[in-house]
């Protein structure tokens, strides 16, 4: 269960994504170094080429969105970011061994079955294949928490995912708020989504990020997001299709500190008297008497005042108290209470 993962606290995931270099040393110490940046669990991509697109070199297949990718063709930047499929057994025990959580998105129902083989605890439904109901299906027939990006995401989208996965009886949903853009500028993050992704759906909201820098994630974890994804890079001279918007282990670990100590800001709905809530009351107000009175002199407003500190009548009995006779003399700087006055 994602829910209430670590007493309430959200899950972060690292997303290794294409961050591997083709390397599976670079793989395997960028799991440890997540972990000592601080995150909860570290996301795979499982896919090749043509689990994922077709070798045909036209320009139906050629990317031209305005991206660092532009001019490549999807077979080609596919072949070179995926992760080979003999290494998920290593990394997966690897993550085990280091603490962490390892999942991954699958892209087709074959990765689904080898990661089923691998007996991933989470499934994580990438934003462009959130229109891919037949893999949403047979994701979530797999009775696994499921993850779902909404990068390109439709309210009508959104719902049919949604629809699927509870459809077949999966209901530990999680919807990410998502800008598929990469990098993805702050004005187009829209974090407001979160709260009401949880109203409207009725589910477990997070963020999948790829906005530079480390403020989002606070932002959502206050908003009430319960997983945060950012990819994550070993180091940015590794290079690759995703190292612009990656954070490294200095950067993921400034972001990880800065999502606890959101979270312990947040802390509880409270209004409980506490005994350091009760002291600070001697700083609130209450009457006092301001100028000696003697008994039978009638209580005004030029000789009882709401004053700091709070030993005295509580302020809300000022008006009723007006007009009344006092029962003894008193010195300036008494604190009243009503057996001083007569009723």
């Amino acid at each position: 269960m994602i829910s209430n993962y670590n007493n309430n606290s959200c899950l972060i995931i690292a997303e290794l994504s294409a961050n591997h270099g083709g390397d599976i040393e670079i793989a395997k110490e960028t799991i440890r170094s997540a972990k000592r940046a601080g995150a909860d669990a570290v996301k795979l991509q499982t896919y090749t080429a043509d689990t994922i697109t077709l070798d045909v070199k036209t320009d139906l297949f050629k990317i031209n969105q305005g991206t660092k990718w532009d001019g490549q063709y999807l077979y080609d930047l596919y072949s070179k970011a995926s992760l080979p499929w003999e290494w998920h057994q290593t990394l997966f025990d690897l993550a085990k061994e280091e603490g962490l959580l390892c999942f991954s998105s699958p892209f087709d129902k074959s990765a689904v079955d080898f990661l089923e083989g691998l007996d991933t605890p989470i499934y994580k439904i990438a934003s462009f294949e959130i229109t891919d109901i037949p893999l949403i299906e047979y994701v979530a027939s797999k009775g696994k928490p499921i993850i779902i990006s909404t990068g390109i995401a439709t309210i009508e989208d959104i719902e049919l995912a949604i629809e699927t996965c509870r459809k077949v009886g999966n209901l530990d949903i999680t919807i990410l708020k998502c800008t598929s853009a990469y990098p993805a500028a702050p004005e187009d993050a829209n974090l407001l989504t979160i709260p009401d992704i949880r109203e409207r759906f009725k589910v477990k909201t997070g963020l999948s990020d790829h906005t530079i820098g480390i403020e989002a994630p606070s932002i959502a974890v206050a908003l009430g997001a319960k997983v945060i994804e950012k990819h994550f890079i070993l180091d940015k001279s590794i290079g690759g299709p995703d190292a612009h918007f990656s954070l490294d282990e200095k950067e993921f670990k400034e972001m990880v500190l800065a999502v606890r100590k959101t979270e312990n800001m947040l802390g509880d709905v409270d209004y409980k008297m506490t005994a350091k809530k009760a002291k600070s009351r001697e700083f609130s107000r209450s009457l006092f008497v301001i100028s000696d009175v003697k008994k039978g002199d009638i209580v005004s407003s030029n000789n009882i005042k709401s004053v700091r500190p709070g030993y005295g009548l509580h302020p809300k009995h000022y008006s009723r108290i007006l007009n009344k006779i006092f029962t003894k003399d008193i010195k300036k700087g008494e604190p009243l209470s009503l057996d001083m006055i007569k009723e």
